[in-house]
């Protein structure tokens, strides 16, 4: 009866194996919930690091594209306007066009009939007003007072609705809105550098975005005339630049002869120019991208604290002369808008 071989004697009878072999230690792989788990937390910090950084981009180029215009129209002696806020347009429409068609970012939308064109076309119109009044007021109007008076749209907003398609608030949200003037008139009376012109016509900047918001809301209300808001201002922008432009050669004729007589000088003019329109289009990607990642509620609570941020960074850099009771009014004023969220946001809850 032959003895069955075991293990040790097929080893002993290859002399290849007698030499000593370096043990390899293999950690053991680990169960499916474990990977999994290792795995979303990994997605869960890359997401949160984009959502920060979507954030940051949110804020440096909303705060700076307003520097940037102010640095323009009040420093460097650039005073017009509406050829920068043409050139912000211009730049809106070729940005889009390379965001939809080639990045692919939002699905491209075709306007479907006259009437949407006509609708989108009044959107422009009232969205050049708001923007040549924003620019133009500061020429007039330090950083700080423009964004305190920018924080009442909510109250604007609130009357257009109510005049316009008679749609009533609440009355906590109405309550929420007394602080928002107060604070605007509080900060007004106590502003160094108030200048009339520049207030009037920054009401008129902030009067014109809050019925933007209001005239869009009930002229693109059916599903089939709705846009992303990308393909929005990819058609938006160009008719803005159309609208702009003969107002632009009449009020400002000489803007080109200024431009390249400056360039010639100081090219640093054209590197201000893109890298502000480029900015100004970067304020709407942002704007969709923060949507597209947390929430429009999310949106507005950044634009409530952007206004603060923008103002107090404006000091800082501008070095434009401030009073306590200015600082008051501006408080009061962003609390008043915080509020007014808050309540809109209850009122929405107990309708629904």
């Amino acid at each position: 009866m032959v003895e069955a071989q075991t293990w040790t004697t097929r080893r002993g009878s290859n002399p290849r194996l007698e030499t000593t072999e370096q043990v390899v230690d293999i950690p053991a792989t680990p169960p499916g919930d474990v990977r999994n788990s290792s795995f979303a937390i990994g997605s869960y910090l890359s997401s949160n690091v984009l959502t920060a950084l979507i954030i940051a981009s949110w804020y440096l180029s909303n705060i700076g594209v307003l520097l940037l215009n102010k640095y323009l129209l009040s420093f460097y002696g650039y005073r017009y306007p509406i050829f920068l806020t043409m050139l912000h347009m211009l730049s809106c429409a070729g940005y889009s066009y390379v965001a939809i068609n080639w990045l692919e970012l939002a699905p491209l939308q075709h306007i479907l009939s006259r009437r949407q064109f006509l609708k989108i076309f009044a959107l422009s119109a009232i969205f050049c007003f708001s923007v040549v009044c924003g620019n133009t007021s500061l020429r007039y109007l330090p950083v700080s007072f423009n964004q305190a008076i920018g924080a009442t749209t909510p109250f604007f907003t609130a009357i257009f609705a109510f005049v316009i398609t008679c749609k009533k608030e609440t009355g906590e949200v109405y309550l929420a809105l007394l602080p928002v003037v107060f604070g605007i008139v509080l900060a007004s009376n106590s502003e160094p550098l108030f200048h009339l012109f520049g207030f009037l016509i920054c009401i008129g900047s902030t009067a014109g975005r809050a019925l933007k918001s209001v005239i869009q809301g009930i002229i693109l209300t059916s599903e089939a005339e709705k846009l992303h808001s990308m393909n929005l201002l990819l058609y938006m922008a160009p008719m803005a630049a159309l609208i702009l432009l003969p107002f632009t050669l009449y009020i400002e004729g000489n803007v080109a002869a200024f431009t390249v007589e400056k360039a010639k000088g100081d090219s640093f003019i054209i590197f201000l120019l893109i890298g502000n329109a480029t900015v100004a289009y970067l304020v709407n990607l942002t704007n969709f991208l923060v949507t597209k990642h947390t929430s429009a509620l999310t949106l507005q609570v950044l634009g409530n604290a952007k206004a603060a941020v923008a103002a107090v960074v404006s000091v800082l850099i501008f070095r434009n002369p401030v009073t306590v009771m200015g600082m008051t009014g501006f408080a009061v004023t962003i609390m008043g808008v915080v509020l007014y969220s808050e309540a809109k946001k209850r009122s929405k809850v107990t309708t629904h």
